[in-house]
């Protein structure tokens, strides 16, 4: 690690791409730079598909019901919406994420007080395939994020290169869904040693690294053009079970999860450094 710049701490790596998806397990957009806020990078996650038929949010993480909706692309508009296309490249909306679906959705940008989600056991998935019946946990969204948004659990997810080399999927980010993916070298899952600890990237964001981020069944799913790849999950269940958070089971991790201290603006290039404690003179 390189020092940084003077009253901050070493340089980490290397902000090397940034990832908005707008719609809540559709495809996203890529980055050049963007505004964060505590609630996260400006329009992600602004939007979901809830199932009236259970009052849940959509989520690719019960593959069975929903791994369709990884063929479909969301862009923010200037105006605050979104724009949605489907695999022919074609506008979508509503009725066209239904069929796909098979089921009822309603695109919504307001999140139902409560909302939850359904989460297929990973293993069982792996074991079994994406079509089969299997466990499934209820998890509420959004438990440290602020009020609005869908995001599962903070606002934002970074994830390194290191980690996404030891995975295989050094070209293909999306599938871990990172809003920041941060250049380093190294074997990987060196995310890990980030926890509890303060960042500083650019002259004003400050983020605060909260947990290593479980990872379910989503990453092994086709997105887009990207086949099927079990590996994964695979790759994190063999070689990164951690404790996420205190009470939890040992998971398989990759990446970490992040809560905003202090907005501002990031592009890529910038440098992610270790903050100052508030011990050592802040």
């Amino acid at each position: 690690m390189s020092p940084g710049p003077t009253g901050a701490g070493p340089v980490l790596g290397t902000v090397e791409r940034l990832r908005r998806y707008p719609v809540k397990s559709l495809l996203g957009e890529e980055l050049d730079r963007v505004e964060v806020t505590g609630r996260g990078l400006a329009g992600d996650r602004a939007w979901a598909l809830l199932d009236p038929a259970t009052g849940r949010v959509a989520s690719a993480k019960h593959p069975r019901l929903w791994a369709a909706l990884l063929g479909f692309t969301a862009v923010a508009t200037a105006d605050g919406g979104v724009a949605i296309t489907g695999p022919d490249g074609r506008g979508a909306g509503e009725a066209e994420l239904s069929e796909a679906a098979g089921r009822k959705v309603a695109l919504v940008a307001e999140r139902p007080p409560g909302a939850t989600l359904e989460r297929a056991v990973p293993e069982e998935v792996l074991a079994r395939g994406i079509t089969a019946e299997v466990n499934l946990d209820i998890s509420e969204l959004g438990r440290a994020a602020p009020e609005g948004g869908f995001f599962d659990f903070a606002p934002l997810h970074l994830i390194t290169t290191a980690t996404l080399r030891a995975t295989g999927c050094e070209a293909e980010p999306e599938r871990y869904r990172p809003n920041l993916v941060i250049r380093t070298e190294g074997d990987g899952f060196d995310e890990n040693a980030w926890v509890g600890q303060e960042l500083a990237i650019g002259p004003t964001l400050r983020l605060r690294v909260l947990a290593a981020t479980p990872r379910c069944a989503v990453p092994t799913l086709r997105h887009g053009p990207l086949p099927r790849r079990t590996e994964a999950l695979r790759i994190p269940a063999a070689r990164n079970r951690v404790v996420p958070l205190e009470g939890m089971p040992e998971l398989p991790c990759a990446g970490v999860y992040a809560q905003v201290l202090a907005p501002g603006r990031i592009r890529t290039g910038d440098r992610l450094r270790l903050d100052r404690a508030p011990s050592q003179g802040r």
